[in-house]
């Protein structure tokens, strides 16, 4: 809202400074700040809000150490992040932008998600929550979505072979359309030169048209959305993990989305310009500014629970800026806590299984899954299993931004 204003008062009146409102570094910093100043400022409101409704986690008797004192802390923190993101976002993005609407519309619909499963939890007083099968079918419905307007909508282009401009728009928002944008489900190889891949290769050899390859693109961003979300969700076990790692993600995808945004920056760094996508700039400052706003409530000894209302959220979001910035493929070191995390429930899950099956008694590789109980199984205080993931997650997403140029 204040973006079209300030660009009406530019435009109508020549206001002096109301340029300023035109580049996209200006308005992330502005979105960060204001998103970190909302939690911080309305985060303890909502807390005492929510523990005077008696919105409290009902903990699931674990054995682990300090989990009983963790009862009655309130849940659905997540709620913080959703509004401390949004109200920026309305004041300060381009609300036309098909990526910015796609970004608004995943962050609602997860959060509903997310909400009616804590709601159930807390005020039905069900521990399993909402059904796993409901849980799916919401992200495969976003899925479905966010795959069909990603691949068929008009606006969304790519350019491959960028040649830097004279003029320096880069830090501005870019409008114009240029004749050598093709609308493509093309995304980037991390850690191989000349890394662009299409989709349609996947289909190509059985000689159908490329207007099928949503056939394949679809599934894959279903796939993604629901993988890294669930992924999120496993790891919000201790306090301050998901949080924290997810900061680290998002800042990270900010600076994907900002070179990939810019013309010049895309043509230094030799990588796919995706034009417009520099407003997602604005959303992930948001996002960011909210998730450390959280932390200030969320770190150990926790004052509140983002609950699945924020966990799945975050999952979603994370997995939808990667595919908008076509790095999907780096999701796996990108977001290696939440891979590592989700491997180890696989893999206790499936081997308790066989040796239930091969020897008449299962059978564990770790003490507890997710990982991170399985470090509280041996003895660590949970603020230095948070510290160390952290590291570990720091560590990967500077790999990831390695591989911008290290190709």
């Amino acid at each position: 809202m204040l973006y079209y204003l300030f660009e009406f008062l530019e435009m109508k009146y020549q206001l002096i400074g109301a340029s300023v409102f035109q580049y996209i570094s200006f308005r992330a910093a502005i979105a960060t700040i204001f998103s970190m100043g909302f939690s911080l400022f309305f985060g303890k409101r909502i807390i005492n809000f929510l523990r005077d409704q008696q919105i409290g986690e009902t903990i699931r008797d674990l054995g682990l150490e300090g989990q009983k004192e963790k009862e009655g802390t309130p849940t659905m923190g997540g709620l913080i992040i959703i509004l401390s993101t949004l109200l920026p976002v309305i004041l300060l993005a381009r609300l036309n932008n098909i990526y910015i609407i796609l970004l608004i519309t995943t962050m609602i619909w997860m959060g509903f998600i997310g909400w009616l499963d804590d709601y159930i939890k807390v005020f039905k007083k069900n521990k399993q929550g909402l059904k796993g099968k409901f849980k799916l079918f919401g992200q495969i419905v976003l899925g479905v979505f966010v795959g069909t307007i990603l691949f068929f909508h008009p606006e969304v282009k790519v350019r491959t072979n960028v040649e830097p401009i004279s003029s320096l728009i880069q830090n501005t928002t870019e409008t114009k359309n240029f004749s050598n944008d093709i609308k493509a489900a093309i995304t980037t190889i991390p850690l191989l030169k000349n890394n662009e891949f299409n989709y349609y290769s996947f289909i190509k050899w059985i000689g159908v048209n490329s207007k099928y390859t949503w056939l394949i693109f679809i599934p894959i961003v279903v796939f993604i959305i629901t993988a890294v979300s669930n992924g999120a969700n496993l790891t919000d076990g201790v306090d301050g993990l998901a949080a924290g790692i997810s900061a680290i993600i998002v800042f990270t995808l900010a600076i994907f989305s900002f070179v990939s945004g810019n013309i010049n920056f895309a043509s230094y760094l030799n990588i796919m310009y995706i034009p417009n996508v520099g407003e997602v700039v604005i959303f992930i400052s948001a996002f960011l500014g909210a998730l450390i706003g959280f932390l200030w409530f969320n770190v150990y000894p926790a004052d509140v629970f983002m609950g699945d209302t924020g966990s799945l959220t975050i999952g979603a979001l994370i997995s939808v800026i990667a595919v908008i910035v076509r790095k999907e493929l780096i999701i796996p070191i990108l977001c290696g806590v939440f891979f590592i995390e989700t491997l180890s429930v696989i893999l206790q899950v499936t081997y308790f299984k066989y040796t239930r099956i091969k020897k008449g008694v299962g059978q564990r590789i770790f003490k507890m899954a997710p990982l991170h109980h399985h470090y509280q199984k041996l003895g660590f205080h949970e603020s230095k299993i948070v510290a160390r993931f952290w590291i570990l997650g720091i560590v990967l997403a500077v790999i990831s931004i390695v591989t911008l140029k290290l190709r």
